[in-house]
């Protein structure tokens, strides 16, 4: 087997020989990875487009969003599957395929993640609580305090995994404790309904629905596009099977150095090697399933029956993020002024995280392949040098959109979630190839998961094509 090919481009080095780590005895030592895509999902799909779809169409498009992170879970544990055997990050790994698709990556990654689409939507949500302040000013403020926040924690990970959980452990009990006060049963019969398609008036898909607002909000029911693909960084520096060998991301002012490799580890797949594979294979998924799959399914559907017993058939809900506010004014009806707050600032701070954790996956991404295509050169810290000039790029250019940018908050989701969903389609058409080619036979994906992977290949394909019909026609 091939390990790498020299070229005129970079040259990767072949895989080193190690052992694959002794997995854990329990799944609950290995939470963390997952929170991070949770929270990235929470600020995009969760929060914002499917309640808004649900506001405009009712429950009977809910189905999608159970797809969506089902068919995102099976994407994920693709990407794992690579990190967890070679010790390196999935980008490294496309490289040794294809030595080109860095620069596609790059490319891709800050045109589908620059725009401030986060910060924008939080600052609308924060103006009615801070009303003496602009929603430009409050968004400027939260993309330079994530610059700030990213700049100073001492190792990237830990700061990343420890802020999302513990958004989610606040802002989940409030949306269950608003929710119980005033959804009826009814309202989850039709949740179960929608799950299966039946709407009220339509199956599936009412006619009138927009194909890029159904897109946007099916390609972020999790985390959407190329960020599926930072979830190799967060198993890889949490240290799952042979990223225990490699180093940390760490802050260049506070952090303690650790040595960065691009390329990961080998092991020789013998009975003992193999079941150590089994075992860390099986508690990554069930790890995934817990908090990526069934964490986020239920906060997805938890939200759309709120919206859907706030404000759902109320005028004016289609026009940007007016069905937010919206449910603020029903909620403060119905519990008072206090609960409709939290809600709005508990919203915030979530969008918030979510333009967190972009910026740093996003910056990830684009550092890691710069260090490949400058792998013949590269120096020590030359990684966290690109993720923390990245970084301020992106917060930079984020600002300058806030401040110059007509386009309106919801507008700014949509755009970089058709953007994100192209990409989707790309590299979900690669992962099999990669998970054969690359990895030894003994731990290749089973043809479920294959099938899986492929018609995701072809279901983002077929709605991009539709939504491009949508947009030009």
């Amino acid at each position: 087997q091939t390990q790498t090919r020299p070229g005129w481009l970079f040259d990767l080095k072949p895989w080193k020989k190690n052992s694959m780590p002794v997995p854990p005895r329990s799944v609950w030592l290995l939470l963390g990875p997952s929170f991070i895509l949770v929270g990235l999902g929470l600020g995009t799909g969760e929060l914002i487009l499917w309640p808004y779809l649900v506001a405009n169409y009712g429950l009977g498009i809910i189905w999608g969003a159970a797809l969506g992170i089902t068919l995102q879970f099976f994407l994920n544990m693709e990407i794992e599957r690579y990190a967890l055997v070679r010790g390196e990050s999935i980008f490294v790994g496309f490289a040794r395929l294809i030595k080109l698709l860095p620069v596609w990556f790059i490319l891709s990654t800050l045109i589908a993640f620059s725009w401030p689409a986060f910060s924008a939507t939080a600052a609308a949500a924060l103006v009615p609580i801070f009303p003496e302040f602009s929603a430009t000013s409050i968004a400027v403020v939260l993309m330079l305090l994530t610059g700030l926040i990213l700049t100073f924690a001492p190792v990237l990970y830990k700061a990343v995994e420890s802020f999302q959980k513990i958004l989610i452990a606040v802002g989940v009990p409030l949306i269950v404790l608003i929710l119980l006060r005033v959804a009826q049963a009814d309202d989850f019969v039709k949740m179960s309904q929608g799950l299966v398609g039946i709407g009220e008036g339509y199956l599936f898909l009412p006619g009138d629905i927009s194909m890029m607002s159904f897109l946007a909000a099916f390609a972020y029911s999790g985390a959407g596009g190329n960020l599926n693909l930072a979830q190799s960084f967060y198993v890889k520096e949490k240290g799952y099977g042979m990223g225990k060998y490699a180093g940390r991301i760490t802050s260049l002012i506070t952090g303690k150095e650790e040595k960065v490799e691009l390329e990961g580890s080998t092991f020789q797949p013998d009975p003992v090697e193999l079941r150590r594979f089994r075992r860390w294979w099986k508690l990554i998924n069930v790890e995934h399933a817990l908090v990526f799959w069934g964490l986020g399914l239920a906060t997805i559907l938890m939200l759309a029956v709120l919206s859907y017993a706030t404000v759902y058939g109320q005028a004016g809900n289609q026009h940007d993020l007016n069905f937010i506010f919206n449910q603020a004014r029903s909620i403060a009806g119905s519990l008072g002024n206090v609960w409709a707050g939290g809600l709005l600032l508990v919203t915030a701070l979530m969008l918030f995280s979510t333009q967190f954790a972009v910026i740093d996956a996003s910056s990830r991404i684009v550092s890691e392949n710069l260090g490949i295509l400058n792998r013949n050169r590269l120096k020590a810290r030359d990684i966290s040098i690109y993720y923390y000039v990245t970084v301020w790029l992106m917060v930079l250019f984020g600002i300058a959109v806030l401040t110059m940018a007509s386009k309106r908050p919801k507008e700014l989701v949509d755009l970089g979630a058709v953007l994100n969903a192209f990409c989707m389609f790309v590299f979900s058409g690669l992962l099999i190839k990669l998970n054969t080619k690359l990895l030894p036979a003994e731990v290749h994906p089973s043809w479920f998961r294959k099938l899986v992977v492929y018609g995701t290949f072809l279901f983002f394909g077929i709605f991009s094509l539709l939504v491009i019909k949508e947009r030009l026609l």
